[in-house]
């Protein structure tokens, strides 16, 4: 998993990109009727229901925007809210809480319902010990915003990026000539650049699981498209050897049952996928 740093440095790039796209050369519709010198104040009203998220990303957006505005928060990361609530108020210069408008709540918006989604992903796998994961399926840009949505709702981050684990999925078998040599090339690889990776790999049917644990060294096997019955006869197979997951089109209809096959982890691109953005707004007080 990518370091606390390497975090901090994508989501400092975020909002740098993110009020370069929005105010460019400057916010010229309060520049034109707010004074330089005008100060406000605005609360986050809730219009929705679920669990909030992205309170300490907009607090690191409204001080990079201007350091001197002040936030109350009234609710915490992962809290339940409903229509009505108050997240926090803004308190300053009425041009700096209008740059940052529009980067908040959408910020906001999103990281909460990806956070609402997988709290209820969670809520279906509770008395097993099943754990779920998010994917790389992320909106290009904002992968830190979504992956830190999927903690808030009480998920785990699978790998973040290319770079911080070894994954080998169908296509990098089929090119490199089997599983045997995928996995055989891929450990060689690792020793040869001195780089301490996970590795993952992809099963297709149970031909592959035994395949996967001949090799050995494999840190995880994930079980793509599997049905229960082939799930449990995996988990079995694999025993301690390795750890499991379950992936390809598990919802909230069957993700419990997958989760009593067994496995350690189900993965689902749909926690940050196929979400509908929690309604919010900021609003002059």
């Amino acid at each position: 998993m990518i370091s606390k740093e390497q975090f901090n440095t994508e989501i400092e790039l975020i909002i740098a990109n993110a009020i370069r796209e929005d105010v460019g050369d400057g916010d010229h519709s309060s520049l034109a009727c707010i004074p330089v010198t005008a100060t406000g104040k605005a609360k986050l009203l809730v219009k929705d229901t679920g669990i909030i998220a992205g309170i300490d990303f907009v607090k690191q957006v409204f001080s990079y925007v201007d350091k001197n505005l002040k936030i109350e928060t009234v609710l915490k990361e992962g809290d339940k809210v409903k229509h009505g609530d108050i997240v926090f108020y803004v308190e300053g210069s009425s041009q700096s809480i209008l740059k940052s408008e529009r980067l908040v709540l959408n910020a906001m918006q999103r990281m909460s319902a990806i956070a609402t989604k997988t709290n209820y992903f969670v809520k279906l796998l509770e008395g097993t010990d099943t754990k779920i994961l998010d994917t790389r399926k992320t909106t290009p840009g904002i992968r830190a915003l979504e992956k830190w949505a999927v903690k808030i709702g009480g998920g785990e981050n699978h790998r973040f990026a290319l770079y911080d684990m070894i994954m080998l999925k169908d296509n990098h078998i089929d090119f490199a000539g089997g599983l045997a040599k995928a996995i055989e090339k891929t450990k060689q690889y690792l020793k040869d650049t001195n780089r301490d990776l996970k590795i993952i790999v992809e099963a297709r049917d149970l031909n592959e699981v035994q395949q996967i644990l001949e090799a050995k060294g494999v840190y995880r096997i994930l079980l793509d498209n599997f049905s229960f019955k082939d799930t449990k006869t995996a988990v079995k197979l694999i025993g301690n050897q390795c750890l499991t997951e379950s992936s390809g089109g598990i919802n909230e209809h069957t993700i419990r049952e997958y989760a009593e096959c067994g496995v350690n982890y189900i993965s689902s691109g749909a926690l940050t996928h196929s979400v509908y953005n929690m309604d919010l707004s900021l609003k002059a007080v």
